[in-house]
This record gives structure tokens, sequence and C-alpha cells, in this order.
């Protein structure tokens, strides 16, 4: 095992410990005689893991992660042997006394990262594909099937890489099952293959507004490999055996299905009205928005997640964080912004991609950055970025509102962007709607809720 892997943060806070007092009659460190019941989020991307355990109220009463360890096989990254090592770390992470409160678990995972396992024995059939790898192959194949501007009509869509795979591969395809990284890991938490759910199945082609797969897609000789599909937050089935006697928690304890890492991370925001929206700035901009309308254009690469009775409809743009650290420092951006008046609009005009290409808001591979001229002021230079950054959101907004969407209303603000407190105040005005802060922007809170949410439902997924 890795150093890196060995290292773990967690953190409990001072609310937990008064519940933890208030709820037990017993020994406050096994929580015997509680009656009260917590839930366990899981986050996975494919270098890290996250984990939260909340209350019925949604306070956060233990979190950490952990860093997966690095495995290499013939040469290459042995992702399941990371990811199964990280998942059972981040169980033996959650502090003893809380697990047997434990009373739903879900867990969310990279959007499109594919898995193709032998139904019978459940091992393996090649190496995962992870979101962000092209399988440009099967473009051509999936655009013959598939409703133009579709989706999956994508290199890196799951049904792309399924194809991809399906061409290639000579072995036994009878028992071939197609699994998403959460549903991979939740699998080896419950023992049930072949469940999955409505989020990570959209981009396979599953269409959640008939929660059904489509007839062009079931036609198909790979829809054998599809899994069954189920709305997130769906109890699948009690802990295995080995997991509840190694760990220690509940027989009564349920396995939930999970979503993608960008659902969980808007379910944290608690945006729950049409109209609420998360915006999220890190290396990237990206947009979800509430809406009571599905909207999809793979022009711009624009999709709808089915959230309820309503559709999270989502668009990345490559403009973001990443340009600024290549211009400032973090101590320049902030000395810098405190001197920007964020209610005077600056006259600069740039748009700072980091290479050729944008897709969101609009639709040019042959867009070149823009972020000259520079005028001698770093002050100047920095509002004009910050502004035209603002502008360029307000844009994507507008986009998904003529496309359909129900307009924006509030924005909440997730990443490293939403420290920049000038900067929420610039976006402010040029959205001209409230901006602020999310309160809680981990993807782990998420599923967290999800597991809440789903604790208690009597619909149980079915293979």
């Amino acid at each position: 095992m890795s150093p890196l892997h060995r290292r773990v943060e967690y953190r409990t806070t001072l609310r937990r410990k008064t519940a933890v007092c208030r709820s037990s009659r017993g020994d406050p460190k096994t929580g015997s005689g509680s009656a009260e019941r917590l839930y366990l989020g899981m986050d996975f991307g494919t270098s890290g893991a996250r984990f939260a355990v909340i209350d019925e109220h949604g306070v956060i009463r233990a979190e950490g992660k952990r860093e997966c360890p690095v495995y290499m096989s013939d040469e290459s990254m042995d992702w399941v042997r990371s990811w199964k090592v990280t998942l059972l770390s981040l169980l033996e992470d959650i502090p003893l006394y809380l697990r047997p409160l434990i009373a739903s678990i879900s867990v969310d995972g990279t959007s499109a990262t594919t898995m193709l396992i032998d139904g019978n024995s459940g091992e393996m059939l090649g190496r995962p594909l992870l979101y962000n790898e092209s399988c440009a192959d099967a473009l051509p194949e999936v655009k013959s099937i598939a409703p133009e501007n579709h989706t999956v009509c994508s290199g890196s869509s799951t049904l792309c890489k399924l194809v991809s795979w399906w061409n290639v591969n000579d072995s036994n395809k009878q028992s071939v099952l197609l699994l998403h990284q959460a549903d991979w890991l939740l699998w080896l938490l419950h023992g049930k293959l072949g469940i999955s759910d409505y989020n990570n199945a959209l981009k396979v082609g599953y269409d959640p507004e008939i929660e059904s797969y489509p007839a062009w897609l079931l036609s198909q000789p790979y829809s054998r490999a599809l899994p069954s599909v189920t709305a997130p937050g769906t109890p699948i089935g009690p802990l295995k055996e080995d997991i509840l006697l190694q760990y220690g928690f509940s027989k009564d304890c349920v396995v939930c299905t999970g979503t993608t890492d960008s659902i969980a991370a808007f379910l944290a925001g608690r945006a729950t009205k049409p109209g609420k929206a998360v915006t999220s700035l890190g290396s990237t901009l990206a947009i979800k928005l509430l809406s009571t309308s599905r909207i999809e254009d793979a022009r711009y690469g624009v999709y709808s997640h089915r959230l309820d009775d309503k559709w999270l409809v989502g668009g990345a743009s490559n403009i973001g964080g990443a340009v600024l650290r290549q211009i400032f420092t973090d101590e320049q951006l902030e000395k810098l912004s405190e001197q920007i008046d964020p209610m005077v609009a600056s006259p600069l005009d740039y748009y700072p991609l980091q290479t050729t290409g944008e897709r969101f808001p609009v639709a040019d591979p042959n867009m070149e950055p823009k972020l000259h001229p520079r005028p001698k002021s770093d002050v100047e230079y920095l509002h004009g970025i910050l502004e035209s950054i603002a502008r360029i959101e307000a844009k994507a907004y507008n986009l998904l509102k003529d496309l359909g969407a129900t307009p924006v209303e509030e924005v909440f603000t997730a990443g490293g962007g939403a420290k920049n407190e000038k900067w929420i105040k610039i976006r402010e005005r040029v959205l001209g709607v409230p901006v602020s802060r999310a309160l809680q922007t981990e993807a782990a809170y998420g599923a967290a809720l999800l597991a809440l949410q789903g604790w208690g439902k009597d619909t149980v997924a079915s293979v």
C-alpha cells in the first residue's frame, strides 16, 4: 500500500459529538441503545474518493478522503484493484461507533466510466474504459442508429465504448454485462450484478422519460449487455454478509442505487426548485440548471438528467480557472481581486480558453483563445478576465433558455471560484439573478442525501 493511500483526512463536527450524546443511552463509542439513523455517501473519481456520513437533518457526522493507490498490471494502471482497495479503506475510516447506525448507503462515480463484466463470474472482461476515453472507431455506427444530436453521439459516450468493445472482442458475449463505475462499486457491497440507475445509464442510451431503453438500441445485438435501470436512490438490498461481519454495519443497512459525480455534486447544493442552478468554477466552467423541460443537443454537449419529475440540464465550457492559474498565482489572485470594484463593468472583452476549441455555449472547434490586449494594470486585466467569464456564463444560461429550459432564477456556486467574493458580485451583476456560494459542494454529501432519500422506500431494484 502506498504512503499516499495510507494518508486519510478525517473530520467530525462538534455537533456530531453532541448529537451522539443526546441519542445514545449506552456507550457513546458504540452507540448502543440508540435509535438514531445515519446515511453514508461515497464519491469516486479515478484517482481519489471521499465519504460523508450525515444524519436525517443533513448534518455531517463524519467525512474523509483517500487517494487511490497505484497498482500496475502489464505496464498499465490496475483501476479495478485500486478502486476496490479504496472502497474498503473508506469503510474502515468510518468511526467504529457510527457504523451500526448507518441505515443506507449510496455511491456516485464518474459518468461514462465503463466496465464490462462476465455476468456469471463477475470477472472483468478487460480493463475499465475511463470517462474521458474516446472510442471514435464506434462513432459512425452509433450515429447510424441513434437520433441526430443524441447524447450517445460522442466518442466518449458509454454506448460508443460498448460498441467498440463488442466489435473487436472475440470472447464469449453471451454473458457479458455492462456496468458503470458506481454500479460496480455498489455490487461489491450488495452482490447483485446487473443494476444501474438512470443517471449513469443516460450515456448508454437509456431514456429516463419513457423509463426504458429505446427500440433503436434494444434491436442491436449488444443490447443483451445492458443493465436493468431504476431511479437513483432506489434500495437494492442489504449489505453482503462478509461486509457486515468485517466492518460492523447493521444487518438492516440497505444499499441504494447511485448516480454520477456531477449529479451528486448538484444534489449537495440543495437546489430543489426549477430555475435554481449550480455553476462550478473549477479548471473549467460547468453549469447545471433544474428545469421542467428536457433539453438535448449534442452540438453543444447539452443533455438532461432526470431528477424525479424534473430535469437537470447541463453543459460545460472549456474556459475557467485553469487559465487564471496560468497567468496569476493564488496570492496574486487574492490581492488583485481585493482591488476590483465589482459594480463597475470592465470594457475588456476576452475569451479565456486554454487551447483551441470551444463547445458550450459556442460550438466552434476552431475558436482561438483571446487574452489580449493586456492592459498595464494587473487589476484591470484580472477584472477583464473575470467579467468575460461571467458574460460567457450568462450566454450559457441564455442558450439553455433558448433551447427550451426553465429560465435561471438563482445560481449557487461550487468549485475554487466560489471563494472569490468579488467575482460572485461581478457574476450577480452580469447574470441579473442572485448568486451565492453553495453551502455544500462535495459529491459525497450529495450521495449521502441520496442514501437518505432511499431509506424507507418500498420499491426495491430488481435484476
